[in-house]
């Protein structure tokens, strides 16, 4: 049987056989693949990024915008893929089960993350071990919207019609968990009242029924709305941050008329658990540069959301920021479930 000679150094020389040899290479080519070299390869065919809602909504519009400026420093296009239904958890779950590769990604946020997983019975994921956090893209308060001929001018006026007549009134929401689901749910919880819930497909359609007047209200992230708010298709009677958004500076917070709802409502970009390092902290510098991106910093600040600050961006800090959102949220959602069922 013939041998071969490995050198390992000038002074050693050690002999193999074929076999051997030929399981010398496959070792040394599988450390190889896992290089940075070959890390640095990443991307080489475009990424998909799902968005578990309709197109048009708060997570799409944002995924859209980041996306694009990303695709430029990536060298790869990033498609968006709607995968709709149950709130965003079909979506979220595809993504959950894909292969950990940094081919297949999710535009989450505060509804597939925090409140689908309290509110909605039997997901296929879990939002605490399943994904591995990238970064933020966006946070964005939440708007008290209502159909134009609604019959109050103000938020006092509207708590109070809603404590009246809330047996009839109807609350649209994009699927049960959905980011606009909790922000209803935890207004509703708040003011005391009780309406009837109509769930859709998502925001998009959810808020083109309030437009048309096929329901009463919604509560969404400006981004989702404010486009509606200024062409005076719809009333806004609050947003719930600490301070009035430069771009709908009539609409006061819910403070200002003595309503104690605050939230922001956050998205991010997240692959699934087991993606590599080296992937994730690739994606997250590209997304660092997109949120630099005058561009894309005018675009989001048009619709109403802020740009998450330098020190907020890397995929260590976001992953705290979910659990921490999670550990907040999650008991006061399930508190508000029970008074609910009761």
């Amino acid at each position: 049987m013939p041998t071969f000679i490995i050198k390992t150094t000038p002074a050693i020389a050690i002999k193999t056989t074929p076999a051997i040899a030929a399981s010398l290479l496959a070792a040394c080519l599988a450390a190889a693949a896992v290089s940075p070299v070959f890390a640095q390869a990443y991307p080489t065919r475009p990424i998909t990024v799902v968005v578990p809602f309709p197109a048009g909504g708060p997570s799409d519009v944002v995924a859209r915008i980041v996306a694009e400026s990303m695709s430029k420093s990536l060298g790869q296009q990033m498609v968006i893929e709607n995968v709709g239904g149950a709130g965003g958890t079909i979506g979220s779950a595809r993504v959950a089960a894909a292969a950990p590769d940094g081919y297949t990604l999710l535009a989450g946020s505060m509804g597939s993350h925090v409140s689908a997983p309290v509110l909605t019975a039997g997901i296929k994921y879990n939002s605490e071990r399943d994904f591995a956090p990238v970064g933020f893209t966006a946070h964005a308060p939440a708007v008290v919207v209502a159909r134009k001929d609604f019959p109050a001018n103000n938020l006092r006026e509207f708590v109070q019609y809603l404590k009246k007549n809330g047996a009839k009134a109807k609350q649209a929401h994009g699927g049960i968990g959905a980011s606009s689901h909790m922000a209803c749910f935890l207004f509703n919880s708040i003011v005391k009242v009780d309406p009837i819930s109509v769930a859709y497909r998502g925001s998009a359609p959810a808020l083109n029924d309030v437009v048309a007047g096929h329901v009463d209200y919604l509560c969404e992230q400006a981004v989702s709305v404010t486009g509606a708010i200024t062409g005076d298709q719809v009333k806004a009677f609050a947003v719930s941050s600490t301070q009035r958004l430069p771009t709908l500076p009539s609409v006061p917070t819910a403070k200002e008329a003595g309503v104690d709802y605050q939230m922001s409502i956050w998205a991010g970009i997240f692959a699934p658990k087991g993606t590599p390092k080296s992937i994730v902290d690739r994606l997250a510098a590209a997304l660092s540069k997109a949120l630099d991106d005058p561009a894309v910093q005018k675009r989001m600040g048009d619709l109403g959301g802020s740009i998450p600050s330098k020190d907020e961006r890397t995929p260590a800090k976001f992953e705290r920021y979910v659990m921490a959102q999670i550990a907040h949220w999650s008991p006061i959602l399930k508190a508000a479930a029970s008074k609910t069922n009761d």
